[in-house]
């Protein structure tokens, strides 16, 4: 960078996307119309010739980077298979609060060979988790208390 170089990021990704959001918001619809060609995208006219540029940018990037596809692949990718949970794994997610495995009725504790399985199969039982997520400051976190 102190020579003027851009790091390989910038070049390749940012760049783009900020000549694509540069070129829409000034409605200069021959660097749009050269943009979309290159990268074979199909806008339509009611996007095109909305009176708001956020629509039509909008149009261009969700077919050109579409983050429901980036999710799932990411999901797919780095989340670890339901199938490679430990047992003590599932009886902590089935426990709540500090309830044990063995405080559980016999019909719940059945549930747990079903939950390993992960069955698609007609006759296997329905299994629900819900989980409420809500941001925690670091220092609240138990390893980072002092002791």
């Amino acid at each position: 960078q102190s020579k003027g170089k851009k790091p390989l990021f910038v070049q390749l990704v940012l760049d783009n996307i900020w000549s694509l959001y540069e070129a829409v918001m000034k409605r200069d619809k021959e660097k749009v119309e050269k943009i979309v060609t290159s990268l074979g995208l199909r806008i339509g006219a009611r996007e095109s010739r909305h009176a708001d540029p956020k629509v039509h940018l909008n149009a261009i990037c969700s077919q050109w980077l579409p983050i429901s596809d980036a999710v799932l692949s990411m999901v797919c990718n780095k989340i670890p298979s339901p199938l490679d949970i430990t047992s003590e794994r599932v009886e902590k997610l089935m426990c709540v609060g500090a309830r044990t495995f063995d405080s559980l009725p016999p019909e719940t504790r059945e549930l747990k060979s079903a939950f390993m399985k992960c069955s698609s199969d007609g006759t296997a039982p329905v299994i629900v988790f819900v989980s409420k997520m809500f941001p925690v400051d670091a220092k609240a976190l138990p390893q980072n208390k002092p002791r």
